[in-house]
């Protein structure tokens, strides 16, 4: 459903209060959220465990605005947030507070207004796969400002993993440093941060620092796999380990200006990674996904050797090595023989033995039951007979007994996008007036079922 607050709240604090525990949240788009104190939410998160899926948060005060609560885990995923925050830096796309862990991944966190993209006061901070990037002052999408402060924003540091992530600073900013580590006082326990498998974009001109780390944070943070795309200072932390970062005003990508970020064929970067070893506390730094916009993630294929970045421009799955066959031990040498004993004389010959009866035959294995079970899609938004701007938010979602392999959207009968399923989210351009969506998916046996939309957009 699309929420829309138009200014109107919950005890002064957001459009929903989440004071219960163990609460999801899905498929839900939130807009409008105001208060007399300029800092409303969409979601104001008040209990313990947290969890938010498939949803679109945009043009509030605060997308995010949670309390401290260190007996708290908070999981977002497949959810986009963009064009939130009152204007004044205090507000954000996202604002977590002191938590036990925040783990934030295959998101799309753009166009915080003047605000951070993200920030978190998480004791544990797992940020994976998801794209932080902001449009150019004035472009179709734009924040009023135009002028996002850090994309990364972790002000009390604590264990955080930043792995796998497209990190994009614009070319105006309310701040040149593109994350942020313990700069508020490295206050949290643990002080270990890994950035490893991301790709830098840098396109302020005067540079800038793509990971700040405060003057209290003592343990080296490892920088390994990097593309740093753009000029500026990849950190201030003297002790840092650089490992294996690339560095370039312009990577050789496939395409840059539409985000295709993966290597250009023989771009320096490929194959050019180190193998990231696990921390001292056994977690794997290995990147398995890689973001796939809008707010998705794909498997991340490798021949073996990792391109620094975080994308691959190989065809094979990232997988553990096969376990080797066990090797068979030999047999036991046989003892000697004895020595032959005298032969004793021959006995009769005995009777033979009656032939035996014939063995059943075996009834035939039954026959596999086909799967003749269609999956169900629905949209998520629009709904039917909405009326829209020409900018479409399209958000679908399928379900199947086996599993959703493909989906294809069609507009006005003409297809506008074919890929994995179980759900995709985008957004469409159409012309004013009426128009049908379709979206349909298909299983593994080939069964296939159509939802079909109408709505109207408005200049």
């Amino acid at each position: 459903p699309r929420i829309d607050a138009a200014g109107m709240n919950a005890a002064g604090k957001a459009t929903w209060v989440i004071a219960g525990n163990s609460v999801v949240v899905e498929n839900v788009e939130m807009l409008g959220a105001k208060v007399p104190d300029q800092n409303g939410a969409a979601l104001r998160l008040e209990g313990t465990h947290f969890t938010l899926r498939n949803s679109f948060l945009h043009d509030n005060e605060n997308g995010i605005l949670s309390g401290v609560n260190t007996a708290s885990d908070i999981l977002i995923e497949g959810s986009e947030f963009g064009h939130n925050g009152f204007g004044t830096g205090y507000t954000h796309n996202l604002y977590i507070g002191n938590v036990r862990s925040l783990t934030f991944r295959n998101n799309y966190s753009h166009d915080a207004n003047v605000g951070h993209n993200l920030k978190s006061r998480a004791q544990k901070n797992t940020i994976a796969y998801n794209r932080f990037s902001s449009t150019a002052p004035g472009a179709t999408g734009s924040t009023a400002s135009g002028q996002p402060s850090y994309e990364i924003d972790l002000p009390n540091g604590g264990t955080s993993y930043i792995i796998g992530n497209v990190i994009q600073q614009p070319a105006a900013n309310q701040n040149p440093n593109m994350v942020a580590y313990g700069e508020e006082g490295a206050t949290n326990p643990g002080q270990d941060l890994y950035v490893v498998n991301n790709t830098f974009l840098n396109d302020y001109s005067s540079g800038g620092t793509y990971v700040m780390i405060g003057s209290g944070v003592t343990t080296p943070a490892l920088l390994q796999n990097n593309v740093i795309a753009g000029i500026g200072t990849l950190t201030n932390q003297a002790s840092a380990i650089d490992k294996s970062n690339y560095r370039s005003a312009a990577p050789a990508f496939v395409d840059r200006a539409s985000y295709d970020l993966r290597p250009a064929a023989g771009a320096p970067f490929i194959n050019a990674g180190s193998a990231p070893a696990a921390t001292a506390t056994g977690v794997s730094l290995v990147p398995t996904l890689q973001y796939r916009h809008v707010a998705m993630s794909e498997a991340r294929v490798s021949d073996g050797t990792l391109d620094v970045g975080a994308y691959e421009a190989a065809s094979t799955v990232n997988a553990p090595a096969p376990a080797p066959a066990p090797v068979p031990a030999p047999a036991p040498a046989p003892a000697p023989a004895p020595a032959p004993a005298p032969a004793p004389a021959p006995a009769p010959a005995p009777a033979p033995a009656p032939a035996p009866a014939p063995a059943p035959t075996p009834a035939p294995a039954p026959a596999p039951t086909l799967d003749t079970i269609a999956p169900s899609v629905r949209f998520v938004s629009p709904m039917n007979m909405a009326t829209t701007t020409r900018n479409v938010t399209v958000s679908v979602t399928s379900t199947d007994n086996v599993g959703v392999i493909q989906l294809v959207l069609r507009l006005d009968g003409r297809q506008v996008y074919q890929g994995p399923g179980p759900s995709v989210r985008g957004t469409l351009t159409v012309a004013a007036g009426s128009h049908t969506l379709a979206a349909t998916a298909f299983d593994k046996a080939g069964n296939q079922f159509t939802t079909t939309i109408r709505i109207t957009a408005t200049q």
